[in-house]
């Protein structure tokens, strides 16, 4: 090869390289802004499902430790009103936890929460039976204090899915 070959190529190349940097940086660039977009649409989606996981958890085991003082007060015959109002205040706040978190959480979470729910609304229907004096037959507070006690492991259940769900190991 000769040097003015060599000098050309030299040339060619060093003025190709300067036309195609701000090209290849402007993707590099674009690539890289892509990617940022999508870590931070990962993060985001993390962050609504904890947040939608902490407040069904508290929803979920605030409605239980009211109904739960509701069939006791129910048993002692002193439920009242101050109660009443506590307990349909958390079964709305639990409600609309529930609907919040069926926007964004996956399917087995849902399966859990929906088996809790079922269990907390059955009993929660027999304590109001209780409260307007027109119970089933075989129910009663203590019955329903059972049931509900049955019923914690699927509390435990849908707070071990949603760790997992996080990545919280023990």
């Amino acid at each position: 090869m000769t040097d003015a070959l060599a000098t050309t190529i030299t040339a060619v190349v060093g003025v190709l390289g300067t036309l195609f940097a701000p090209v290849l940086t402007h993707r590099l660039s674009a690539r890289q802004r892509v990617e940022e977009s999508e870590l931070a649409d990962r993060r985001r989606a993390f962050e609504e499902r904890r947040d939608a996981y902490t407040a069904m958890n508290r929803a979920s085991r605030q409605f239980h430790t009211l109904l739960k003082d509701a069939l006791h007060r129910l048993r002692d015959d002193v439920y009242g009103d101050h109660e009443r109002e506590q307990l349909e205040e958390a079964r709305r706040y639990y409600r609309d936890r529930y609907a919040e978190a069926q926007m964004v959480v996956p399917e087995r979470i849902l399966e859990a929460s929906r088996s809790l729910n079922t269990a907390l609304a059955s009993i929660d229907a027999v304590a109001k039976r209780l409260d307007r004096g027109r119970a089933g037959e075989g129910e009663s507070a203590q019955q329903a204090l059972l049931d509900l006690k049955q019923a914690e492991p699927r509390l435990s259940t849908m707070r071990r899915l949603m760790r997992e769900d996080l990545g919280v190991r023990d």
